[in-house]
């Protein structure tokens, strides 16, 4: 028995159940719940083992998580490219959850040679008979330490800030809310430290049943500090919904297009005039509604310079504006600059200063270290691809609103969108083109990522894609209204007509004066405690 439970092999369908576990508390299926057990698994899972053991435990479950987690990627229309870049995105994200079982280890030295058992049960026995302080302050340094990893994944080699722990709780509003503090980090944090927390309590009442009580006091103040977040967090999304029918705000109409077009076909030359005429269909449907503003989600389709002057002759007369995205070109000192951005086209006639996408994805928009290692275009049909722009925009739409623009990825950036944020605007105007990934889980997954954005600043968010998720979420997260089908799928072309408020008073989250700075916190608190355990690094 005692070399069953001290063998590292015989964890690793441990790890891969947590594995398992991980990528289940992301859409899809999305069982939320399941993200507050990955923390305790590794944790509680690699008593015993080797900082190295240790090390592997925790790379398996996360190879395992972040392998079924973006699985999306093996569509990517690349032939030589798509599952390469599954699984090599995959083994650097796991690299992560290992450095944080291998710092768990590190952090907590066990004395369990001074107890009879085996190697794991020796640890669980040490642990509960340490100091309430002491086990306390363990499980607060281990929470402060994965969050210091999320935050150095989001900003490690251009950032891969995509499914933090916290992201998986996206649909429960009340715990969202403290993102306008922390960022979702902060929520990562609470998930980490009441898991532990929680597993603590168990570990206590397995071994110290003498004391009847002594578990409770694992679980207190985390769960004090939890209700404590859900009560706050209810109370500001209802005093959002107050507000708004108190103010009686005006609202600007919306009509978003979702052409829901095959990513090869917006490849294909050949294929410009129909994808072209796929979406013309669906703006005339909506414009025969008299929205204020038309917007397209990212990509060009087909939108030639004939196509832009049948788009102009449509819209003129109708006093609508409309936003698209297309190529921007750029002569410059070495030739020419190509730029992935998005347009405003006024209902006076006139076409405003363009947004440049700013945060490119790699291999997707552009090929890191092209110039030195050329061969790596092979693997991408971008070309030289784009150039990233050097600030962001504001849209001054019809109806008297102000949207700030963002493409695609860069709303799932914590640090990259406040700088989009200021107190005029009255949206976010996400433009998204999940179409590379078919009808896949990335679509929810991206929407889970960027409902964040709009607490952390306090704004509301409207995002219109290629093939989901089109919709509008309010400052406090609330979905308010989605583009779905007759059997709720959320990938079928169409339009959706939404009134949005404007006009509201904006007030500042801590989150967008200061940043990172839990994220930040936390990374100290986790170094200092390896310094304090006499660690070498």
């Amino acid at each position: 028995m005692k070399a069953w439970l001290n063998s590292e092999t015989v964890r690793y369908p441990l790890a891969v159940l947590c594995g398992v576990a991980w990528a289940l508390a992301f859409p899809l299926p999305g069982w939320s719940g399941m993200a507050w057990l990955v923390p305790p698994l590794l944790w509680v899972g690699t008593f015993g083992l080797s900082r190295i053991e240790g090390f592997r435990f925790g790379y398996l479950a996360g190879l395992i998580h972040f392998l079924i987690l973006l699985r999306w990627m093996r569509h990517m229309p690349v032939s030589m490219g798509a599952y390469a870049a599954w699984v090599a995105l995959s083994a650097y994200c796991a690299l992560f959850p290992a450095v944080w079982v291998w710092v768990s280890l590190g952090l907590f030295k066990s004395a369990a040679s001074s107890y009879s058992g085996s190697d794991w049960s020796r640890v669980a026995v040490d642990y509960v008979h340490r100091s309430w302080l002491e086990r306390a302050g363990l499980l607060v340094a281990l929470s402060a330490a994965w969050v210091a990893l999320e935050w150095g994944r989001s900003r490690l080699l251009t950032g891969f800030p995509w499914a933090h722990l916290g992201s998986s709780q996206w649909q429960q509003l009340p715990l969202i809310q403290i993102a306008s503090i922390t960022g979702v980090y902060g929520l990562s944090f609470l998930v980490c430290w009441c898991g532990l927390s929680l597993a603590g309590a168990l570990l206590t009442l397995g071994f110290r049943p003498e004391s009847r009580w002594s578990w409770t006091a694992e679980t207190r103040l985390p769960l004090a500090i939890t209700l404590m977040v859900m009560g706050w967090g209810f109370w500001e999304v209802m005093g959002y919904r107050r507000l708004e029918a108190r103010m009686g705000a005006r609202t600007v109409k919306l009509a978003l297009v979702q052409p829901s077009v095959a990513q090869t076909l917006l490849w294909d030359p050949a294929e410009e005039e129909s994808v072209f005429a796929k979406i013309e269909s669906l703006s005339r449907q909506a414009l025969a509604l008299k929205p204020d503003v038309l917007v397209w989600p990212e990509g060009n389709f087909g939108l030639s310079q004939t196509n832009f002057l049948r788009m102009k002759t449509l819209l003129a007369g109708t006093k609508v504006d409309w936003v698209f995205c297309s190529d921007d070109i750029e002569e410059n000192s070495t030739g020419f600059a190509r730029f992935n951005a998005a347009f405003h086209y006024t209902a006076e006639g006139q076409l405003e200063p363009s947004y440049r996408k700013q945060r490119l994805v790699a291999f997707g928009e552009y090929v890191p270290l092209a110039r030195w290692l050329p061969f790596l275009k092979w693997f991408t049909p971008i070309g030289e691809g784009f150039q990233p722009g050097n600030r962001p925009s504001l849209f001054r739409l019809a109806g008297g609103s102000v949207a700030a623009p963002v493409i695609c990825f860069e709303d799932v950036f914590p640090h990259g969108i406040a700088g989009h944020v200021t107190s005029e605007i009255d949206f976010l105007l996400g433009l998204a083109n999940d179409g590379w990934f078919l009808e896949s889980a990335a679509q929810w997954q991206h929407s889970a990522n960027a409902v964040f954005r709009a607490v952390e600043n306090g704004v509301g968010l409207v995002r219109t894609c290629n093939n989901g998720v089109t919709g509008w979420w309010d400052a406090r997260g609330t979905r308010r209204s989605t583009l779905a089908d007759t059997e709720g799928g959320v990938y079928s072309p169409g339009i959706l007509i939404i009134a949005v408020p404007v006009g509201l008073p904006w007030v500042e989250t801590p989150y967008h004066r200061y940043g990172d700075v839990f994220a930040g916190l936390c990374t100290a608190l986790a170094g200092w405690r390896m310094i304090r355990a006499k660690w070498r690094l």
